[in-house]
């Protein structure tokens, strides 16, 4: 059976103070064993997660990791790096990575690489414009963005990532994805794995990042292939994210 994943991506939002507040919150609550947790802070925060997480159930990422290794790379923060300070996750071709600063399918792929290579685990984001799905081509973009995973050093990094669904077209708009939207989608990413391995494509968790709030997450995580959420407004407050997290507990039960 695939663990949950709820993963809160913060962007670039938050203070030391209002981190600490947040944090404070959800360590009072008890998470459980059916989910599992990740905070995605912005770089200069990592560090003071992970000290105010040490200990606890709850898990620190990054939003980004640079392609290269090491070297002349001013502003970059390399695989190991992140695996250093104790990241256990990064994410990797979030739509607005891909949009403001224009990176490639490719790009993207050799990012999760440098992330497997050093022992983290990507989550690989992936989905489509508006324009693309109102012409029809929402499948055919996914494909092309996974397309870099599916051969030669791609599905080793493939089986050691998690897949990120996240409709553009769906984040910070006030839309989401209706269930059978998203669940046909997350259902379409999975068929497209298992062209390269069914086991893989049974095992891998693939997870909603369009606009998921407690009021439409019990729909959405009960889809039978949406395997948790990356989420983002919601994940500002502790309130609304510690319930989206309840409502995977209440699933399971």
């Amino acid at each position: 059976m695939r663990r949950s994943l709820i993963i809160g991506n913060w962007k670039m939002n938050g203070s030391q103070a209002t981190i600490v507040s947040l944090v404070e919150e959800l360590l009072l609550a008890d998470v459980g064993e059916d989910v599992e947790v990740v905070l995605c802070p912005s770089s200069p925060y990592l560090y003071l997660l992970k000290t105010q997480l040490h200990g606890s159930d709850i898990a620190f990422a990054a939003q980004d990791v640079s392609e290269f290794e090491v070297g002349a790379y001013t502003g970059e923060a390399s695989a190991s790096m992140l695996l250093d300070l104790g990241c256990r996750y990064s994410l990797v071709g979030h739509s607005e990575r891909r949009e403001l600063f224009a990176e490639s399918d490719e790009q993207v792929a050799r990012k999760a690489l440098r992330l497997c290579s050093a022992g983290l685990t990507p989550v690989v984001c992936v989905g489509e414009s508006l324009s693309e799905r109102e012409a029809g081509d929402a499948e055919r973009v996914i494909a092309q963005q996974l397309a870099p995973f599916l051969e030669g050093d791609g599905a080793d990094v493939l089986k050691k990532s998690v897949i990120a669904y996240e409709p553009v077209w769906a984040i910070g708009t006030g839309q989401t994805a209706t269930p059978d939207q998203a669940q046909a989608m997350h259902a379409f990413i999975r068929g497209t794995i298992a062209v390269v391995s069914p086991e893989l494509a049974r095992d891998m968790r693939i997870i909603y990042g369009g606009s998921m709030k407690p009021g439409n997450a019990g729909e959405l995580l009960s889809m039978p292939d949406i395997d948790g959420g990356l989420v983002g407004g919601a994940s500002l407050k502790a309130k609304d994210f510690l319930a989206i997290i309840d409502t995977v507990k209440y699933l399971v039960k």
